[in-house]
């Protein structure tokens, strides 16, 4: 077995964390959706111009991210030992719980964004939802790599099941989300 460097390994404080921030950052994005929903006369004026013949493939997109999301998630939690793992070479389990506060904090923010830009539009609004997604598509591209690079790694079906997952919470969130739905949502 190699015999990493102890700066690139986590305590075993970074699955506690990696919980934390999946409960409470999972409960802030639901939260916001729901704060973001409650009171929008027009929910549907969240979708932007995005045309209806495009609706079901972000509704089968967001289920499949959903069970991606369950399925990665449980990979790292039970599948890695986050005082043995190294990602990408170099970094700890530390490394999920940074690329899941770039998925989480900012899918927070883009529903109370998103009714804040359909309340008074601003460039300063329109450029951070977009970073926001941005942020997230991407954070959830380089997760992918960090579930493969994972070493030493889970079992093979459930990494397997792990990068299927990234895969399809990686095209809902950079692909629909991030690059989609924008162009859709124009600063009016």
């Amino acid at each position: 077995m190699t015999t990493y460097p102890s700066t690139t390994r986590s305590s075993g404080s970074a699955k506690g964390f990696f919980v934390l921030l999946n409960v409470f950052g999972g409960c802030a994005v639901l939260g916001s959706y729901a704060y973001g929903l409650w009171d929008q006369p027009d929910a549907s004026a969240v979708w932007g111009g995005v045309p209806e013949a495009l609706r079901p493939l972000y509704t089968v997109g967001m289920i499949l991210a959903t069970v991606g999301y369950f399925l990665f998630s449980s990979y790292a939690y039970f599948g890695l030992d986050s005082d043995e793992v190294v990602v990408f070479g170099r970094f700890g389990f530390g490394a999920f719980n940074v690329l899941y506060a770039a998925i989480l904090v900012p899918s927070a923010l883009w529903m109370p964004l998103t009714v804040q830009m359909l309340a008074a539009p601003s460039v300063v609004l329109w450029v951070s939802i977009r970073l926001g997604l941005l942020v997230v598509g991407v954070s959830s591209v380089v997760l992918i790599g960090a579930i493969q690079s994972a070493a030493p790694g889970g079992g093979t079906v459930s990494r397997a099941l792990a990068l299927a997952g990234a895969c399809a919470f990686a095209f809902q969130t950079l692909a629909l989300d991030a690059l989609v739905w924008p162009a859709f949502f124009p600063l009016s």
